[in-house]
């Protein structure tokens, strides 16, 4: 196979306003998206795209952190990295000065999130597929070696992966349908905190025109009430048959949110997404036993793989939204969805790259892993700034056709020279 050889890696500081509302939850109220992009290039002009999101101030430090850290890769041949990358992002997320600056979570991490998914962007490039099918043709053996599975050997050995890996291989005929059929979403676009009644009840109406059946409602408000008006007025709407999920982006004391979601299980909700502090592990813990058969989501702010494990080990949550641009890249995330399976919970990501990565990685868990199909989250409004933008149809996701991971953004290329 053709190698080709790392020669220039450069940060791009990409911002993105919103309309007004849009984006805004109990916490978050700025109305800009923002990526942490890096862009690697190899001598035959081949490059990768990778993203991390955050909400606009703090992107520049994450920018500079990927500068830092990509400077590891220079000169590197891509086939040979990218057969051992689990030591490679080993090696990065130990820094042995930056790594203070965390352990595994902040802005090092997102750098390393958004350097890794550069990296399996040209990796998929180079081999002229998009990364599903790269991913799904990579045998059990070379799948473990893209994995960092260090501090998780109490839970999830290398040879637990690999039987895990192996023992999904047989059922994998029968499970590829889907990347015929696409992959469900459901919309979050509709239930911003800071849109009135009447703009929610109409987004949902032209949401469920458009074929979705599963929808997001932001709570947290500053009167529960609202929260609970809300909620039942889209429980009206979307009929006893639909799927609504509610998220309180982390706004409730534990007190506050036993309170709510208490209030809230009269129109059962699918789950409740990050009910207070994410690392609070003891308190999801104890929330999950006491409002149960509620159901707790969370992963947006889940850092890592460890962290992840201990909400596993703890019965805390019932969906893990482990996404790809908050831990460390692809990587970290397959190595997430492998802990889930083996734990025996569903992955739903969150998508802060607007599910552009995600379409592929969830079609990875359901044909490899034999993840349950449920849904992935649709958040549209940055779609026009991407070249190949995730193709939703029927509140389906199209499975995409075109080489990398659909990272690549319009106007956004690397620079003709080297670092």
């Amino acid at each position: 196979m053709n190698d080709q050889r790392i020669i220039a890696l450069e940060s791009r500081d990409v911002r993105f306003p919103l309309p007004e509302g849009a984006g805004s939850d109990s916490i978050h109220s700025g109305s800009e998206y923002a990526f942490a992009t890096t862009l690697i290039r190899t001598e035959q002009e081949t490059f990768g795209t990778g993203i991390a999101l955050t909400l606009g101030n703090g992107n520049q430090l994450v920018c500079s952190a990927i500068e830092m850290l990509g400077q590891k890769l220079m000169g590197c041949y891509v086939e040979e990295l990218m057969a051992n990358f689990g030591e490679m992002s080993r090696q990065l997320a130990n820094d042995p000065q930056l790594r203070w600056l965390g352990p595994h979570k902040g802005v090092i991490h997102l750098a390393l999130a958004s350097i890794t998914n550069a990296c399996f962007d040209l990796w998929a490039k180079m081999r002229d597929v998009p990364l599903w099918r790269l991913l799904l043709d990579l045998t059990p053996q070379q799948l473990v070696k893209v994995l960092d599975l260090s501090y998780l050997e109490n839970v999830l050995t290398a040879e637990d992966a690999l039987s895990l890996l192996e023992s999904q291989m047989p059922g994998r005929t029968a499970r590829e349908p889907i990347l015929m059929q696409g992959y469900p979403g459901y919309d979050t676009s509709v239930g911003w905190m800071q849109y009135p009644d009447e703009k929610v009840k109409a987004l949902a109406q032209q949401a469920i025109d458009a074929g979705f059946q599963a929808f997001k409602l932001k709570v947290g408000s500053a009167e529960g009430a609202r929260d609970v008006r809300r909620a039942c007025m889209l429980r009206d709407l979307a009929g006893s048959g639909g799927v609504i999920m509610l998220d309180a982006n982390q706004q409730w004391t534990a007190p506050l949110a036993l309170k709510m979601c208490r209030q809230l299980a009269k129109m059962s909700p699918y789950f409740i997404e990050e009910p207070t502090h994410p690392d609070d592990v003891a308190a999801h813990g104890k929330l999950a036993e006491q409002i149960a058969p509620t159901r707790i989501a969370l992963g947006e702010h889940v850092p890592n793989r460890v962290v992840f494990k201990n909400m596993m080990q703890a019965h805390a949550l019932h969906f893990v939204q482990v996404d790809c641009t908050r831990v460390a890249g692809v990587s970290e995330f397959l190595t997430v969805s492998l802990l889930a399976r083996k734990f025996g919970l569903p992955v739903v990501p969150h998508v802060g790259d607007m599910g552009q990565i995600h379409q592929h990685l969830v079609l990875f868990n359901h044909v490899a892993l034999g993840h349950e199909a449920l849904f992935l989250e649709c958040i549209p409004h940055l779609q026009k700034h991407f070249v190949a933008p995730a193709k939703v149809e029927d509140g389906v996701y199209f499975t995409p056709q075109f080489p990398g991971s659909s990272s690549d953004l319009r106007g956004v290329v690397p620079a003709r020279r080297s670092l």
